[in-house]
């Protein structure tokens, strides 16, 4: 790693987690690391004084990454289960788009209010205990949800299980901390996506095979929440934790769930850059999108859940190899035109995610001229090869922005005692506030005008040609937040800052 004043000359590739094959952006001058996901941002706050000397590798911790990351990918088709058979369920309930907009708030919602109480009590009764409870026990309520007699049962039963799954990741992240040492935790977090993502690109498909079957949406729900409560007695088993917990590691749970001290949030909002980033947030609504493909290919476009279903696996492939692409191509950006490159290229990211979306998710027809609206359950046509590719390359462009731009950008101007408290705030409570906001009223708005494809084109597609114009306010201030880092650095270890 480089010297804090030889920064803004050093290769940008350096600062990404070495052996991480899904392309974290690890901070500089410190061991975190971040990456996107359909989820939001993930944040691996793992930076740690510790001498590396005395780190002793706990026994079978290759086995116990291996099992965290099938439980991460796990919880996460446990949460995308409501979303990949929602077509199934507005045709069992008499449902509408607004209570899909509803559900995807409230997992925004659960994960602000409880990321934090899990958090805290993962530090008191030990990470492995309450990830154990959140990860498997907690599953029962997913099978549970698959009992419902009717919609109300279902969406409290949905919110209690929704309780427990959006703890995991945090608690997780700070459990593979304390496994293995700083020089090697991007090569662990690469393991843990990586296998979460072969996973998820088995059960998503399997998944899909229930679409065949009215009910398919409770044995979908079952399915899950069993082998949610598997995947918690396989980190009983083979998940090691160390008596000992560092301080460093409590800190990187309570991080990434959102805990920061308001004192540092108001530090973070004087750095002109990052407080030009919470107003862009506001702007990026591709989280909003992924709560409703599932709707529109299956019902709007007649495919039905299980093509849905193999639709969603080959995005998610495009999505995999986007977050290392994208990376690898903002670095070269910043190789050809220096620090201004990352703002030319999310510009245009931003256009090219504008112009992929509007031709997937509403027009369609240009790629697949069979397509035909059907009820969710019914399958009028399926997709047509070339569809498949669009969507693939729908996925590909995907990370671009914030794996290529706004994750090295924050990395490259934020103090590095901020690192945390500026993820946390940007990522946790922005983004997941405005989220929280977005999905049910991108539902509502859809049932209202009876088209949801439309609501996407504008509700996605504008904002995201109106972010590539707002970036341009970026190129006043990015490049000497760059180099004031180490001053602002110094002074806030001086307490001047």
């Amino acid at each position: 790693m480089t010297d804090n004043h030889d920064r803004r000359d050093a290769d940008p590739s350096a600062f990404r987690a070495p052996g991480d094959p899904f392309g974290a952006t690890q901070v500089p001058e410190t061991g975190d690391m971040a990456a996107t996901t359909p989820q939001g941002v993930t944040i691996v706050d793992v930076d740690d004084d510790a001498d590396e000397r005395d780190f002793v590798p706990p026994a079978g911790r290759l086995a116990g990454t291996v099992v965290l990351g099938m439980s991460q990918s796990i919880d996460n088709s446990e949460g995308g289960v409501s979303r990949t058979f929602f077509p199934q369920i507005t045709v069992a309930f008499g449902l509408g788009d607004g209570s899909l907009g509803l559900l995807g708030g409230l997992s925004s919602a659960a994960r602000m209010i409880f990321g934090p109480l899990w958090a805290i009590l993962a530090d008191r009764f030990g990470r492995k205990r309450i990830l154990f409870v959140v990860t498997g026990l907690w599953g029962l309520w997913t099978v549970a949800a698959g009992f419902a007699p009717n919609w109300p049962i279902l969406l409290l039963i949905y919110s209690i299980s929704l309780i427990g799954t959006v703890a995991s990741e945090p608690i997780l992240n700070g459990l593979l901390g304390s496994l293995y040492s700083r020089t090697e935790r991007g090569k662990a977090f690469g393991t843990v996506r990586g296998v979460s993502a072969g996973v998820g690109f088995v059960i998503t498909p399997l998944l899909g095979q229930f679409g065949g079957n009215p009910e398919g949406w409770r044995w979908a729900f079952m399915t899950m929440g069993a082998l949610s409560v598997l995947s918690g007695i396989l980190i009983l088993i083979f998940v090691k934790e160390p008596d000992r917990v560092a301080a460093a590691d409590t800190d990187e749970i309570k991080s990434e769930a959102g805990m920061f001290r308001w004192s540092d949030a108001a530090k973070v909002m004087k750095i002109p850059t990052l407080a030009l980033m919470a107003p862009m947030l506001l702007l990026v609504t591709s989280l909003v999108l992924f709560n409703f493909v599932a709707q529109v290919w299956a019902r709007d476009f007649g495919f039905g859940v299980t093509n849905a279903a193999y639709l969603n696996t080959v995005m998610q492939i495009g999505m995999a190899i986007s977050a290392l692409v994208g990376g690898l191509t903002g670095d070269w950006f910043v190789r050809r035109f220096g620090n201004k490159g990352r703002i030319i290229l999310f510009q245009i990211y931003g256009v090219s995610f504008a112009a992929i979306i509007a031709l997937t998710m509403y027009w369609a027809q240009l790629w697949d001229n069979d397509i035909a609206p059907g009820t969710g359950q019914s399958v009028t046509n399926d997709p047509s090869f070339l569809y498949y590719v669009m969507v693939f390359l729908m996925g590909l462009i995907f990370s671009f922005g914030f794996s290529g731009c706004v994750l090295p950008m924050v990395s490259s101007v934020c103090p590095k005692q901020l690192s945390a408290t500026s993820f946390a705030l940007l990522f946790s409570l922005i983004q997941g506030g405005i989220n929280t906001v977005y999905q049910p009223l991108v539902g509502v708005i859809a049932q209202a005008i009876g088209n949801l494809p439309l609501t996407i084109l504008v509700g996605v597609c504008v904002p995201y040609v109106l972010n590539s114009l707002y970036w341009f306010v970026f190129y006043r201030n990015y490049e000497k937040d760059v180099s004031l880092q180490a001053e602002r650095t110094r002074l806030i270890a001086a307490g001047q800052f």
